[in-house]
């Protein structure tokens, strides 16, 4: 996920009174906004804003990421202002096969924020299917339908409070799903 958060912190905000659900986050990136002595050591001060981007991003199963180079992120266009660390990168908890990340200064270009690159291993999975078919019209299909309007006529939807709960409940009748 790539987030930006304005100086406001309009999108921290926005995590911190909006109720998001996001499971299976490996990476969350981007221009935070915050600064502070925790991923900027030139900077004096820690922030309580930061605090806050912290717990958020526990409560996603993500830590923070320190580059593999310790630089600025964050290029000023003047001499009154420093170079900063404004952009942070945070990997899931529990992959064994995030590491951390690298900061490229050479590659800035015409921004004054530098990105930030990690490698993602893919490693090729086969997963075996198969495809079934009923032919449109026939016996099957008419019996194939009917057992599955039967099934989803029966299930019980009085408790049904989150996806966990949704997946019980089809479970229950998996044979409405089967072809014959």
């Amino acid at each position: 996920m790539n987030v930006y958060s304005d100086s406001s912190h309009s999108a921290l905000k926005y995590f911190k009174n909006t109720e998001v659900n996001i499971q299976n986050l490996l990476i969350m990136m981007g221009d935070f906004n915050i600064h502070n002595n925790l991923w900027d050591l030139l900077f004096p001060h820690h922030s309580s804003i930061s605090d806050d981007l912290l717990i958020i991003t526990n409560s996603f199963n993500l830590e923070l990421s320190n580059s593999t180079n310790q630089v600025p992120t964050k290029y000023s266009d003047n001499r009154h202002n420093s170079n900063s660390v404004i952009d942070l990168m945070f990997l899931c908890n529990s992959s064994s096969k995030l590491d951390n990340h690298l900061i490229y200064p050479d590659w800035q270009l015409s921004s004054d924020h530098v990105p930030l690159t990690i490698v993602v291993f893919i490693t090729e999975e086969h997963i075996n299917s198969r495809k079934c078919s009923i032919i449109k019209d026939s016996k099957e299909e008419l019996a194939f339908i009917k057992n599955l309007t039967s099934s989803i006529r029966y299930i019980n939807t009085s408790n049904m409070s989150d996806t966990t709960s949704l997946n019980r409940a089809f479970m229950l009748r998996p044979q409405a799903l089967r072809v014959g």
